[in-house]
């Protein structure tokens, strides 16, 4: 559970910004999206690899 306490004289709308900020970098909402949405195991696999290789042209072409 993700909270934030108002330090003395802080205004509302930082205290939103700090809250968003921690509700943004925990990842509930990344994970939530992740669990709500089905994908079959064979689109996970194929995504996977996909990934795999851009990542690995990526390196490959920092390389040079």
């Amino acid at each position: 559970m993700i909270g934030v306490t108002l330090q003395n004289n802080e205004s509302i709308d930082r205290a939103l910004k700090r809250f968003k900020k921690k509700y943004e970098r925990s990842g509930i909402l990344r994970e939530y999206k992740k669990r709500t949405a089905f994908m079959k195991p064979s689109v996970e696999n194929r995504l996977a690899k996909l990934k795999a290789a851009r990542r690995q042209q990526k390196s490959s072409q920092e390389m040079d």
